[in-house]
């Protein structure tokens, strides 16, 4: 009898997480596979799944926007530059909120949340000025110091959460034996709570990467990123070569979709680290 009221449930999961897999992965089936169809044929029904496949848009960002690639390294150089700092910050950070209690660190805790919840807008706002006044604007600094910091709050709960689950006495048994906070972190902390350094890293990197809007505020020639560099495609064409532009987001979204599909066992362990605990 409990089957059969089961069944209807485990029905509905299964139709209802069918439905989340198909809004998530279906545009991105769309633009894999329109990067390979001719600009005419993308947008009629017949050529939707069969059609004769083609690299001829791919062949053409290689000589009509060879600058694009040169925009994909410096995406790569500054994802890599604000997922290390985020990270290193995060984890500090995680391991004093997991270690350490007191009024002050809940009202910091309490601040950080809330800055993170304002619109990117508001904060770059003002600091437009100050960027100039520091002679960083166009520059790969500017872009891993703001991604960094509109990141670490929620790598910083992350790595919370993953020290939680380390027990304190590894701490105190390693004091005992002589070792200071900095041989602590390194020689326990570290190696255990990798799973979620690994996590926190995977946001970091995936909002370095696709950002927008901070690139378009803050550059304009030699730290341009590929995002950036997709929408200048789609200005400079009078007419659009949506094979051209589905190629170019290909390309921009390669990485990071492999990066995250070689490291989601670490992303769900990360994300589900305290979930069990009593």
């Amino acid at each position: 009898m409990r089957m059969r009221r089961r069944l209807p449930i485990r029905l509905l999961r299964h139709v209802l997480l069918g439905i989340v897999i198909l809004w998530s992965v279906a545009p991105i089936v769309v633009v894999v596979l329109s990067s390979f169809k001719l600009s005419r044929d993308i947008f009629t029904s017949p050529s939707a799944l069969f059609f004769q496949p083609t690299l001829d848009n791919y062949t053409v960002i290689w000589w009509r926007w060879p600058t694009f690639y040169t925009n994909l390294l410096s995406s790569a150089a500054v994802t890599a530059g604000a997922t290390l700092l985020a990270v290193s910050v995060s984890t500090a950070s995680g391991y004093i909120y997991a270690r350490y209690r007191s009024r002050a660190l809940g009202l910091s805790a309490f601040f950080m949340i809330f800055v993170r919840m304002l619109p990117p807008i508001v904060i770059s706002l003002p600091l437009f000025p100050a960027v100039n006044a520091l002679g960083l604007t166009d520059t790969w600094t500017v872009l891993i110091i703001l991604y960094a910091a509109f990141c670490v709050s929620l790598g910083t709960w992350i790595m919370k959460t993953t020290i939680d689950q380390i027990p304190p006495e590894l701490d105190e048994a390693a004091r005992i034996d002589g070792a200071g906070t900095m041989q602590v972190l390194r020689r326990i902390i570290l190696p255990l709570s990798l799973p979620g350094m690994i996590a926190a890293g995977l946001f970091v990197a995936v909002y370095a990467w696709n950002e927008f809007l901070f690139a378009f505020l803050f550059t304009a020639t030699q730290a341009k990123t590929a995002p950036l560099a997709i929408s200048e495609m789609m200005s400079a064409m009078e007419s659009r070569d949506w094979g051209l532009l589905f190629a170019a987001s290909t390309i921009q979204l390669a990485p990071v979709l492999a990066l995250v599909m070689l490291a989601q066992k670490y992303l769900i362990a990360g994300l589900t680290a305290g979930s069990l605990k009593g």
